[in-house]
């Protein structure tokens, strides 16, 4: 009835093994094809964003909701600010986590953190200042404020007898959360951590921004780091800079806009990779 040929009984090793064959190319090709489109997602940088002072990871929380809804890996790890040594530790151990490149945006003092922490990190490729401080080698914070008067949120510091310092609740509620809802704002106070008095005396090394690429969103109202710093800030690094009307705590108050620069800084640095 079958020619030896066609016939699939006298047959039937070869014939199986050409389907198995086919079956094993379609996974082969599939997998490829699902390889290709991981890499695709995986394509963007890694987010890691530092927090600053009197504040924690959750300050980020609107602006980690925008970005994961664009498909980014976002990192807002806790910062103990004890010191800037054992910050910097924390972060090269966060980045030691991490495959592939990663945007470092830090607001405030967490500007001090990737400013110092991201030099000779080579999976860093790019830095985001939000409201943040950016310190040349030699200098620090103490050292940038002698002779000057306090910046409004820091006029009342109250130092505890372990050496932290807190802001006041009506300097944090009308100066450090300008523009926050009050509700909100008490919150904040609530949970926030003291800062050590000695983090003002830490003297910058060799500062990463001297080196890669940079961001920074100067909030033209606020009233901890005083806009004027940032500018001068800004402009010594040749940050490509974007001004908004906002107190400090941008990422809360303004999370578009602050969202909208970490994007654009991740875009062009996959467009010069």
């Amino acid at each position: 009835m079958f020619s030896d040929k066609w016939n699939p009984f006298k047959s039937g090793r070869s014939f199986l093994s050409a389907v198995a064959i086919a079956i094993l190319a379609m996974f082969v090709i599939s997998g490829s094809v699902l390889a290709q489109e991981d890499t695709q997602v995986n394509a963007k940088p890694t987010i890691v964003l530092v927090h600053g002072l009197w504040a924690d990871g959750s300050s980020w929380s609107p602006v980690i909701e925008r970005l994961q809804a664009q498909g980014y890996t976002v990192i807002a790890t806790q910062f103990s600010h004890v010191s800037l040594e054992e910050d910097v530790a924390r972060l090269h151990q966060v980045l030691a986590n991490v495959t592939g490149p990663v945007i470092l945006a830090g607001h405030s003092y967490g500007g001090q953190i990737i400013t110092a922490g991201a030099t000779d990190q080579p999976n860093v490729v790019g830095l985001v200042y939000i409201g943040a401080l950016a310190l040349d080698e030699g200098e620090s914070i103490g050292a940038l404020l002698e002779g000057l008067p306090p910046a409004p949120a820091l006029e009342h510091l109250i130092v505890d007898e372990l050496g932290g310092a807190w802001l006041a609740h009506e300097d944090f509620i009308e100066h450090f959360a300008l523009g926050i809802d009050p509700v909100q704002a008490n919150v904040m106070y609530a949970v926030q951590q003291p800062s050590p008095v000695a983090l003002f005396g830490d003297v910058m090394t060799v500062p990463a921004w001297k080196s890669l690429p940079t961001w920074f969103l100067i909030p033209s109202n606020d009233q901890v780091i005083l806009p004027d710093g940032q500018r001068l800030f800004a402009g010594r690094m040749g940050a490509t800079t974007v001004e908004i009307e906002s107190g400090h705590v941008a990422m809360i108050s303004h999370p578009d806009e602050v969202a909208n620069l970490i994007m654009t800084a991740a875009t062009e640095v996959e467009t010069t990779d």
